[in-house]
């Protein structure tokens, strides 16, 4: 793509910020770093800091100050400049020795007059950028100078650019719309009010101050792809979350002079994770890649990429199974062609054609470097890509030439082993036999078939699934299920699944990670049976609520097609429906696809198309698509979407945005452990 896109943005972004850091010490929170992992990578940073004495650090309360040889900082920070990280900044500052500092922030001026309660009136009369100037004095006074250099400046390093169509937003990992539960919490919270009735209902004025800011620093960053793109954007929402970060993007003060000017025009669409949650934690997708982000360890303070185990290309023994990773790889490749080519294959192939695309490229790398390699055909074994993989082992000039390569080939071998992966099946089963008897059974008949399934450790064979799995099934059943007719027999049914989850949980030999922040204990002997149950009632509640996301839906209703003579029954994703109401030929206005308008014209035209024939802003008028999924998205539906465009309506361009790249147990996760309404913003 040789015009604007995802890559360049971020990429111009981190140009800003590499013509600050020459011999600088270099601080960055785990979002910033995450967008730089993807986009140019930290041996880019280093080039560009160029001094041995200086450092990459986290920026974090315990981070290591500057001595005598390293006069000038540089911090790099994903968030408001307020609170926890103005109190950070100052502890790091005041015991350096610093002369020289530079804060960077992903977040706009604008948002941080908004934070700091400006109206929006006398913000648009301020001249110069006084929160920023502000703070440049106190960098100063920290530094214990005056006349000392300090700047602040703001650089929209919004995206994680996975692939030329998707990117991720690290910062806003944890941004998951609500739930109903959600809204008798904001119900409570303004009993002098209107009570809402539904999550329809919301608006902006009645969020919390917290989540209202946190989308507020989202939209701030949309809108500066939007001007980096080049693009006045129509906007569009699909959910009642989406809606209102529609709504704030469409009317965002500091957009309008921008989209006068801009000469492209783009739909952006948000859609509601919560909508179709059957995706989410589905394991029909057979994508390589998302078995690899299931089965391999997280990459510390990341949100999307993975640990691989490097040990096979060096002269250590590998210990035992459980043994810590030193050095580890990743799947991230930003300055290797090779291997960004076949990561980018990759997210685009079935299992079976990625695994014979992965050997391929290490058979011609092997070939490149004149190492002797026999060549075998037919079904491709981890055992196989691996004694291809020891070629390069003990050559440290094809090491070097192929080291992103090999990571990738590393990872699918230790993919392709890992115990996850054989589990992977089971899932598949028990979905479509799930599949095949939601038509026929009740959710009571299920919920019975589900309850032999739910076993304590000690009982449980290798194929037998775990509490977090089990919750898995549940959000997977209750999600693909939706509206439930609920009856004596229904509850009855739930009640003894509910006691014998709260009894597995109770007996559990030690409670994973995901366990301890659903429960609150950090190990199973503090759980009484007692705590355990009202820990699973909330569940519950929660799994209630996700049958009910689409109650506010009137075209896209439902995610299960049924069976008939000639066809099994099926699931259908929302965004497939969506993409393909979109590019429906006939071009009716859409039903669930609300067109958020910004401003008295929008407005206008709304009122007029009453009473005469009025174009109404529809998402398939622009020449580029970009949809925004409010909670993350996996990678087979980033897939499906791209593949979907291409077929309904070949000249229009998507891209494919998300808070996050989903794998199945991020969404249990998010459903039950994350306080929502309040996000962490550090004061």
């Amino acid at each position: 793509m040789s015009g604007p896109s995802l890559l360049s943005f971020t990429q111009q972004s981190w140009e800003q910020v590499l013509g600050k850091v020459k011999r600088a010490v270099v601080y960055l929170d785990a979002a910033c770093a995450e967008s730089l992992h993807w986009s140019c990578g930290p041996t880019r940073l280093l080039e560009a800091v160029g001094d041995p004495a200086c450092h990459l650090r986290e920026f974090e309360p315990s981070a290591l100050g500057g001595g005598a040889q390293q006069p000038k900082a540089v911090f790099v920070l994903s968030c408001l400049l307020k609170g926890r990280t103005v109190e950070i900044l100052k502890s790091v500052i005041c015991r350096s020795r610093f002369q020289y500092c530079v804060v960077v922030t992903a977040v706009s001026h604008a948002v941080h007059l908004t934070a700091n309660h400006v109206p929006a009136a006398a913000a648009a009369e301020m001249e110069g950028q006084p929160v920023f100037e502000q703070l440049e004095e106190k960098l100063c006074e920290w530094m214990g100078n005056m006349s000392y250099t300090a700047e602040v400046l703001h650089v929209p390093l919004l995206l994680a650019p996975a692939a030329p169509h998707i990117a991720l937003t690290p910062a806003f990992a944890s941004l998951f719309p609500l739930l109903t539960q959600d809204l008798h919490l904001l119900n409570s919270a303004r009993p002098d009010k209107r009570r809402l009735g539904s999550l329809g209902e919301m608006d902006a004025s009645t969020l919390t101050p917290e989540l209202l800011l946190q989308i507020r620093c989202l939209v701030s960053g949309l809108s500066s792809l939007c001007e980096h793109l080049g693009v006045r954007e129509e906007c569009f929402a699909v959910g009642p979350l989406s809606r209102i970060i529609a709504a704030d993007l469409a009317n965002y003060g500091p957009a309008k002079n921008r989209r006068k000017i801009a000469a492209g025009r783009a739909s952006v669409v948000f859609v509601d994770r919560t909508l179709d949650l059957t995706g989410a934690v589905g394991h029909h997708g057979d994508s390589l890649v998302e078995k690899m982000l299931s089965a391999l360890p997280q990459l510390p303070g990341h949100t999307t990429d993975v640990m691989v185990n490097m040990v096979e290309l060096t002269a250590l023994q590998p210990q035992e199974e459980n043994h810590s990773v030193l050095a580890p790889g990743c799947l991230a490749q930003p300055n290797d062609t090779v291997a960004k080519a076949l990561w980018e294959a990759l997210l685009n192939t079935k299992h079976k054609e990625a695994v014979m695309e992965v050997r391929r490229h290490l058979v011609e790398a092997a070939s490149r470097e004149n190492l002797p390699i026999k060549m075998s055909m037919g079904r491709v074994t981890p055992a196989q890509l691996t004694s291809y993989i020891q070629l390069f082992k003990n050559n440290l000039r094809a090491l070097v030439n192929h080291c992103g390569l090999l990571q990738l080939g590393l990872a699918t071998v230790q993919t392709l082993k890992h115990p996850q992966t054989a589990k992977w099946d089971n899932f598949l089963a028990f979905e479509r036999l799930l599949l095949q008897s939601i038509g026929e059974l009740t959710m009571t008949v299920v919920l019975n078939q589900l309850l032999p399934m739910i076993k304590p450790s000690k009982q449980r064979a290798s194929d037998d699934y775990n509490p977090e799995e089990l919750l898995i099934l549940l959000i997977y059943t209750y999600s693909i299920t939706g509206e439930l007719a609920v009856d004596k027999d229904m509850v009855e049914a739930e009640e003894k699944v509910k006691k014998a989850l709260a009894q597995v949980l109770c007996e559990e030999s030690e409670l994973s990670p995901l366990l301890q922040r659903i429960t609150g204990c950090d190990s199973s002997i503090n759980l009484t049976f007692h705590k355990s149950q009202v820990v699973v009632d909330g569940l519950f509640t929660s799994l209630r609520d996700i049958a009910q996301a689409r109650n506010l839906m009137k075209q896209f209703k439902s995610v299960y097609v049924p069976g008939n003579h000639t066809h099994q029954a099926s699931y259908k994703p929302l965004l497939k429906q969506v993409v393909e109401e979109i590019f429906n030929p006939e071009r009716p206005d859409p039903v669930d696809i609300e067109h958020m308008s910004s401003g008295l014209t929008d407005l206008l035209k709304t009122g007029f198309s009453m009473f005469m024939k009025v174009n109404r802003p529809h998402p398939s008028d622009h020449p580029l698509l970009i949809l925004f999924v409010v909670g993350g998205i996996t990678v087979s539906e980033a897939k499906m979407v791209k593949d979907l465009v291409l077929a309904l309506k070949p000249g229009t361009q998507v891209l494919v945005l998300s808070t996050r790249l989903l794998k199945p147990l991020n969404i249990p996760e998010l459903l039950f452990t994350a306080d929502r309404l309040h996000p962490d913003l550090g004061f």
